[in-house]
């Protein structure tokens, strides 16, 4: 396994569809970092905040981390990589791990300049504003801007990462279409798909109590998005634990997928 994710690795980082996705995701980080202190000024409308979320990380990976994966995984089969890598001996479970892997770092990569937008933003004593769009880095950006010290950093750290186990967890469902559909530009409008009945059905946890207990079960749950140095070690451990899960479930559902289907 090992030298399967390194090969994927190398492939990776020599991409040039993940040197264009972190071009792309770069330049959304500093137009949204730019429009939410615009906002906070008062320099532009209010009204303005649903294209400033166009930008926003939330929006951003949904379509870029889903291009991230998909190519990490449908590409080689297209190549024929995963293919060889059967005929060479490894096991279908072990080649389902390494790309998963390969594929989540991917989207960390791509997530990269959100991070280091969010991580100067709070390290300057400005303030930046998104209304109530604001979710994930964008939302750390909008609460905890001025209010950073260096006793806060190493929590500042793990609340970033936590916020990328979580999206991670998110589009860890583009493993097990990746291995059924083989065709990023379909998982791609199957995802999107998916992230807007998302949305509609966040709006169902007002009106059920049941509903909205099942849904914080899930890593599509907005408040494991809403983490900030405030937040509490329930939250926390409760939005680790789910994305942990979450992702464990998707690989199983791939591994009993894929151990069945033909390798043609």
């Amino acid at each position: 396994m090992y030298n399967l994710v390194r090969a994927d690795l190398y492939k990776l980082f020599k991409s040039k569809v993940i040197k264009v996705l972190i071009m792309i995701t770069t330049l959304c980080a500093v137009t949204m970092s730019v429009m939410a202190y615009l906002i906070a000024q008062g320099k532009l409308d209010t009204g303005t905040t649903g294209i400033g979320f166009m930008f926003s990380d939330a929006n951003v990976i949904s379509i870029l981390g889903v291009v991230a994966a998909g190519v990490c995984i449908c590409g080689d089969f297209e190549n024929k990589a995963i293919h060889d890598a059967i005929a060479a001996g490894c096991s279908r479970g072990t080649v389902i791990i390494s790309k998963a892997i390969t594929s989540f770092c991917a989207i960390a990569v791509v997530l990269l300049p959100y991070v280091v937008a969010a991580g100067i933003a709070l390290s300057m004593d400005l303030r930046f504003d998104m209304g109530a769009v604001a979710v994930g880095f964008l939302h750390l950006m909008v609460e905890e801007t001025g209010i950073l010290s260096a006793s806060m950093l190493l929590k500042l750290l793990a609340m970033m990462l936590i916020l990328v186990i979580v999206y991670t967890a998110q589009l860890s469902i583009c493993v097990p279409l990746a291995f059924i559909i083989k065709r990023p530009v379909f998982i791609i409008a199957l995802y999107y798909g998916f992230t807007i009945m998302n949305v509609q059905l966040m709006g169902l946890r007002d009106k059920s109590a049941i509903f909205d207990a099942i849904y914080g079960y899930t890593p599509y749950s907005v408040d494991h998005s809403l983490l900030t140095l405030s937040s509490g070690i329930d939250d926390i451990i409760k939005a680790i634990t789910v994305s942990v899960v979450f992702i464990a479930l998707m690989l199983a559902i791939t591994y009993s997928v894929f151990r069945k289907s033909e390798i043609n």
